[in-house]
């Protein structure tokens, strides 16, 4: 069967999108380097436990949500215990699972860097488009999500992990 190749319209989109894909990761993680000294997936991990009910996600929920494997997050969560930002302990509701917990110094490091970082998106981002942009951008990102990430992994709010 012949695939249904791009017409210009379409490759033009394609290759903006590819384009975007590949710039606004190293320029967040360029923002929260110079601002913060973290990595921007530092940055995401920080927030996502910060968002949760004690500060605390098991890690191979983290994993799902940052759309990390399990190696990696845990080479990052070790950086960041080594820092003191985050503190690993076995899980209170099923003793082979490891939860992370953001401490005192991680909530302290992402309140001083989630300014520069809500900042950057905002000016670099949001404000370069406009309402109504701004509203099909969150249209077109759910219809995207639902089809690559159909668990919603990416999407399920820290508070309804699973625990």
């Amino acid at each position: 069967m012949e695939p249904r190749w791009l017409d210009d319209d379409e490759m033009r989109t394609w290759l903006r999108l590819v384009a975007l894909t590949e710039v606004l990761p190293s320029r967040l993680d360029a923002q929260v380097r110079r601002d913060a000294g973290l990595t921007h997936f530092e940055y995401q991990v920080l927030a996502m436990l910060s968002e949760a009910p004690e500060r605390t996600l098991r890690m191979s929920w983290l994993a799902r949500r940052t759309n990390a494997t399990l190696p990696r997050l845990s080479h990052v969560v070790k950086r960041l215990e080594d820092r003191g930002l985050v503190a690993r302990s076995r899980s209170t509701t099923d003793a082979r699972a490891t939860d992370a917990v953001l401490t005192e110094e991680g909530w302290a490091q992402l309140e001083g860097a989630a300014p520069g970082h809500v900042g950057f998106v905002r000016e670099r981002i949001l404000d370069q488009l406009t309402p109504e942009q701004v509203a099909a951008l969150g249209e077109i990102s759910e219809a995207l999500l639902a089809s690559l990430d159909p668990d919603g992994d990416l999407t399920m709010r820290a508070a309804d992990a699973p625990r």
